[in-house]
């Protein structure tokens, strides 16, 4: 008798252990992974079947010699916004072109997705690429108010802002082309200006095999700290209409073939106003803010599995097996510079309903709330699973309560 061996995937970077190591604990079991990594592993190991230091990722070249030094590779993983490009790169090189390095860089730069989808016909706010204060006030001025100031090259609402009106636009523009993190492209003219479009917000991951898309997660965006749009938290209802919605499902499919993106798995942002959903950007990657953890919680939908099928260019499975809600909460600091001196959850204070309650900074800290402290300044989040949406987000306003933090 024969055994034969699970798949083996390149996993290019893992993040922060807090947000991405449900991933690793789900993919495992059914791929082996050999990590790619600037550092030697720490808390990876136990699911790991092996590992290369490479001290600068986003070097397609040291990142491809290393990926061509390990046998039998079947396909190329990543779920680091910073990092897709090259990972694409490196699959190119490997023969396991998904999901295509023309199709992540249409991805990577919020202009060309705009430009991309504009020429398909696409659904999307009207956008202006913009490289000075006086162009991004004309651009408004033409658009009308109110705009959208948003960098060309980040994610998770980073150095997104509202604009009401030119005053708005004078204060923000800075924001808007200033704002960025380790890994992002940098581009000469950088700022795009965007009819803001009115309506909730949604975000879909989606795998896509040989062309053909399934919705995998839908999540309901909960936002704040306006006029900037932190997301504050995610609700996935495993019973949600949207779910089956044929127009939804169109639109995210011909956002796809606009790009040329036929094998991988995405996170796509939608606004759904009174006319039409209108897609607001498409991420060549699972989803951050532990969206797809939700999904599994509330559907049963493994979306890491289905990633890594993706990666290999394997059929993913996505069969459903439960209907619940999940949704986390994202908690912050209430002044700016808070140097944290304790934090932990009153553990008989949690509702029954939190699954999971986690810190994420340690005594000594400082950090500040948005727009200051963004996703990189979140005190603590808790995730509730229960019967509805209401009951989810009761239980998540407990959790908020039973935060304990001194400073």
């Amino acid at each position: 008798m024969t055994t034969v061996a699970k798949p083996l995937i390149l996993l290019v970077g893992t993040g922060m252990r807090d947000y991405r190591q449900y991933l690793l604990e789900s993919i495992s079991p059914h791929y082996r992974l050999h990590l790619l990594s600037p550092s030697a592993p720490t808390w990876e190991p136990p699911y790991l079947s092996g590992a290369t230091q490479v001290p600068d990722l986003a070097d397609v070249d040291a990142l491809t010699v290393a990926g061509k030094a390990v046998e039998d590779v079947a396909g190329v993983l990543c779920w680091d916004e910073a990092l897709i490009l090259p990972a694409a790169h490196l699959a190119a090189a490997l023969g396991a072109p998904r999901p295509g390095v023309a199709a992540v860089a249409a991805c990577r730069d919020k202009h060309a997705t705009r430009s991309a989808l504009a020429a398909a016909g696409v659904p999307q706010p009207e956008s202006v690429l913009v490289g000075s204060l006086e162009e991004a006030l004309a651009a408004a001025g033409g658009i009308g108010y109110p705009v959208v100031l948003k960098p060309r090259a980040l994610a998770a609402s980073l150095g997104v802002v509202r604009a009401d009106g030119p005053a708005d636009v004078e204060r923000h523009f800075a924001f808007a082309r200033d704002t960025t993190v380790p890994g992002a492209p940098s581009y000469e003219v950088s700022v795009l200006v965007e009819q803001y479009a009115d309506g909730p917000e949604i975000s879909v991951d989606s795998v896509v095999h040989d062309g053909v898309l399934t919705p995998v997660v839908l999540a309901r965006k909960e936002v704040g700290y306006e006029p900037y749009f932190e997301e504050l938290g995610h609700i996935v209802d495993g019973a949600d209409p949207l779910l089956a919605d044929e127009g939804l499902r169109a639109v995210l499919q011909h956002a796809h073939d606009a790009i040329g993106l036929r094998d991988g798995f995405t996170h796509t942002e939608l606004r759904l106003t009174a006319d039409a959903p209108l897609v607001i950007e498409i991420n060549a990657r699972l989803g951050g803010g532990l969206i797809p953890h939700l999904g599994t919680l509330a559907t049963g939908v493994d979306p890491g599995p289905a990633a890594a099928a993706a990666a290999c260019g394997l059929p993913p499975e996505v069969a459903r097996d439960r209907s619940r809600v999940a949704g986390i909460r994202f908690f912050y600091a209430d002044a700016e510079d808070t140097t944290v001196a304790s934090i932990a959850f009153d553990a008989e204070a949690l509702p029954p309903a939190i699954a999971e309650a986690v810190t994420l900074v340690k005594p000594g800290a400082v950090v500040s709330p948005p727009p200051r402290g963004t996703t990189f300044g979140r005190l603590a989040f808790a995730i509730a699973v229960a019967q509805t949406a209401a009951e989810c987000r009761a239980a998540l306003d407990g959790a908020g309560a039973a935060l304990r933090v001194t400073t």
